[in-house]
Parts: C-alpha cells; structure tokens; sequence
C-alpha cells in the first residue's frame, strides 16, 4: 500500500487537537479534504463524535467561528471536534494518540463514549497510558523501550500479574 492510500484509510485524533480560526463546520470538513464535504455528513460526523447537542447549543451552532487555537471551548469540546473531523472520511484505521489524557474526569467519560462508537466497524490503534481508556480493546499490547513486553485482552492481562496489571491497579487505586 502506498503513502497516499495509506493517509485516504487513516483519521487521526491527538492529545491537542489543532483547530483553526473558521467555523465549527470548516474545522470538522477539514478531515477530507480530498472534496467539499456536504453539511450533511459535517452533522451526522459531528454527532458520532456527541458533539452535535453542544455545537446546536451554540448561538451560531455549526457556523461559529472559533478563537486562536479553538480557545472558546472546553478540552472535551476541542477532542470531539477532533473527533468528528476524523469521522468525516470515514477511515478504514483510525488512530487515538492520547485522546484523553488532558481531560478531566467528566470530560474524559463524555470523549471515551464518542470514541467507543467512533471505533465501531473499524481498526482503532490506540496509544494511552490512561488504562481505563482501552480496557475494551481486543488486543492490548504492553510497549516497554520501544518493545512489545505483553499483549492479550484487559483480563488475560490482568491475570498475568505482569506490567499492565501492576499499573493497572496503581492506577485504579488513585482515582
């Protein structure tokens, strides 16, 4: 497969999603700009990502022009933005780079529900040191000096009482 194809397959949501100073819509269109994507399907993205009912909330709703760096928004905001920008070109692989580690819990909950319904019927890498964010995954693989030291499901893992299941419950007993 070349590099080309590759990207056409591949959507992508960071830690610090860029958004631009245009609308709302512009910002999720952005994610394929192979075309000028209908507004239909800005929408029907927008609400995969459960950014809809916010963006509707808003006095110029999917026309709202957003500040240096998407400043008017809370973290969660931004992220399902970032979401439904991903979703607009519906991507054979969608890649989740720390989608949630800067959000806070509610946030966090409100992002995890999108990004669960944004990985249906697709391949989802996703990169976290947040463990509760891919207790459903299929396959968790375990990355220690750039090598895979453990992979299995959340509880074959767990069962195993190796890293993940050491930082596992390091993690649940602080929150």
């Amino acid at each position: 497969m070349d590099l080309k194809t590759l990207r056409r397959r591949l959507g992508i949501v960071s830690q610090e999603p860029s958004l631009f100073e245009k609308s709302i819509a512009d910002n999720i269109g952005y994610g394929d700009t192979s075309r000028q994507v209908p507004m239909q399907q800005i929408i029907e993205a927008a609400k995969m990502a459960n950014a809809h009912e916010f963006i509707m909330s808003l006095p110029a709703q999917y026309d709202t022009v957003l500040g240096s760096k998407g400043t008017q928004l809370s973290g969660g905001q931004k992220q399902r933005i970032a979401i439904a920008r991903a979703m607009v070109r519906n991507p054979k692989i969608l890649l989740l780079d720390e989608a949630t580690s800067a959000l806070d819990f509610q946030s966090e909950r409100v992002v995890q529900q999108a990004l669960d319904s944004a990985c249906s019927g697709r391949t989802c890498i996703v990169i976290a040191h947040r463990l509760s964010t891919i207790q459903n995954a299929n396959v968790i693989c375990v990355i220690q000096a750039g090598k895979i030291v453990e992979q299995g499901s959340h509880s074959q893992l767990l069962a195993k009482n190796g890293i993940y299941s050491k930082l596992y419950r390091c993690q649940t007993k602080a929150s």
